[in-house]
């Protein structure tokens, strides 16, 4: 009777519940975007700089996922997909307005959202938002991916369609921008 019970309480898996999605359940849909409406909002927050355009980056791509639900060819990577999308949305909505300059809202902006980074309560926010905020476009991508999101460079690489040699260059420039910016603080 207590493995019955147990078994109840297992969560369904990311493939099961695209199936359940593609038939219609939006309850099923709905567990998908809860299970990654915080970590995929972080990374949007981070990239774009404020809640709201954040806020309507993760929106706008659970909601072309949803749209595109029978596109997705590998449902078991069904999280890897639906990344893309956001990564791509956020893009999109950056170019579109233009922000060659990035506007950062203070990290406490994230924390009521609960989307704030652990190593981010040891640093000095407002120094390391604005290094971030003056690194080119994709090299503060490259850097939230793999030390905020702590990707692998094969996932970087799905996820942006950066070769592997571009992405670890794009960190490496990155860290050293960031290490330029912030001198002797940060230094490791």
């Amino acid at each position: 009777m207590a493995a019955a019970a147990s078994l109840s309480q297992v969560s369904p898996s990311d493939p099961e519940l695209v199936d359940r999605a593609r038939q219609g359940d939006l309850d099923a849909y709905a567990l998908l975007m809860t299970r990654y409406r915080l970590r995929f909002g972080r990374y949007a927050f981070h990239l774009l700089g404020n809640e709201s355009d954040a806020e309507e980056a993760l929106q706008d791509a659970f909601t072309l996922a949803y749209r595109s639900l029978q596109r997705c060819r590998q449902p078991e990577r069904f999280a890897a997909w639906l990344f893309r999308i956001l990564v791509n949305r956020c893009r999109t909505m950056a170019t579109r307005r233009r922000r060659h300059e990035a506007r950062w809202a203070p990290l406490e902006a994230a924390d009521g959202l609960g989307v704030a980074h652990p190593a981010e309560r040891e640093m000095h926010r407002e120094e390391i938002h604005r290094g971030l905020a003056r690194l080119v476009p994709e090299q503060r991508e490259a850097f939230l991916l793999k030390y905020v999101e702590e990707l692998s460079y094969d996932e970087m690489a799905e996820l942006t369609g950066a070769g592997h040699s571009a992405l670890k260059m794009r960190v490496k420039r990155a860290c050293e921008r960031l290490r330029d910016l912030l001198g002797d603080t940060y230094a490791t």
